[in-house]
């Protein structure tokens, strides 16, 4: 089975602090690119949560986030006097007499830094696990919308891979008459000279000229790693994309060398078709974890 590299999930839990919901998604990349915003009152499980984080997912580019929604209740917040009324102070110093108004001052001076105190609440054991839980199970809705966009490349895949294997039968089909046609071509060359040969070492040169385009090595490897590709698909390991990616870059180059070595133009439209299908696969393999 395949696994995505995109994916999202998310849970949320009202308890007696406020309302707390955490966001996670996930797009392709090289490596595990992790990105996390805490608010400051999770600091003790950060090292939980990026532990979770990086052994479920392995692989993408992560987005995380906890939202903390405080309670009214729990939401204790004080005009720090002595410091508005410095920044008031000071504000008056660079001010022109003529534009001061103690109103606007104030509008000023209260969304400076440290004008206003505000008293969070200090989060119990049994909460701060139950938040771990969530991004748990943040993670695993994750893992279930990867699977389930898996399954669909997956047959995708195999549908790219069967019309690779169809057109190498097709080419495999044309290479006695291929053949051959190579022949008759080099004898019908020689008879236009009119010139006597010698055919022992006329045969003999044809079978070196016939050996260099010869493709029945390349189809042999082609058919192989066709096989390895679906085998890799069906292997129990979660991991497979980079594996698949090294494969699809094999049979491309036996494509490539099938099309080099044809000289025949039936072939070669097959191997424009090989081309296309395995271009799709490559394009998919870009987001297979």
């Amino acid at each position: 089975m395949l696994q995505s590299m995109t994916g999202f999930g998310n849970a949320s839990l009202d308890s007696e602090f406020g309302n707390i919901s955490l966001d996670i998604k996930s797009l392709n990349s090289k490596n595990l690119d992790l990105n996390y915003s805490l608010n400051p009152i999770f600091r003790n499980i950060e090292g939980d949560i990026r532990s979770i984080l990086t052994n479920s997912l392995k692989r993408g580019k992560i987005d995380f986030k906890i939202n903390f929604k405080i309670s009214e209740k729990n939401f204790n917040s004080n005009l720090n006097h002595d410091v508005i009324k410095s920044y008031i102070k000071d504000l008056k110093k660079i001010t022109p007499e003529t534009l001061i108004d103690s109103s606007e001052l104030l509008k000023i001076a209260i969304t400076l830094p440290n004008s206003i105190e505000t008293n969070r609440p200090d989060l119990n054991q049994n909460l701060l696990d139950t938040i771990k839980e969530l991004v748990k199970n943040a993670v695993k809705e994750l893992i279930d919308f990867r699977i389930q966009e898996g399954i669909s490349m997956e047959k995708d895949l195999l549908s790219n891979l069967d019309l690779i294997k169809n057109k190498m039968i097709q080419i495999e089909q044309l290479i006695p008459d291929r053949m051959i046609s190579i022949r008759k071509r080099l004898k019908k060359s020689l008879d236009n000279i009119k010139v006597e040969i010698d055919l022992n070492r006329f045969e003999q040169e044809l079978i070196y000229y016939l050996e260099k385009f010869d493709i029945n090595e390349e189809i042999v490897r082609l058919k192989n790693h066709l096989i390895y590709f679906k085998k890799t698909i069906n292997e129990s390991q979660i991991e497979k994309g980079k594996k698949l990616i090294f494969i699809s870059q094999e049979i491309g180059r036996e494509i490539n060398t099938i099309g080099s070595k044809s000289n025949n133009l039936p072939i070669q439209q097959a191997v424009v078709e090989m081309k296309n299908e395995l271009e799709k696969i490559k394009e998919q393999l870009l987001n297979i974890l």
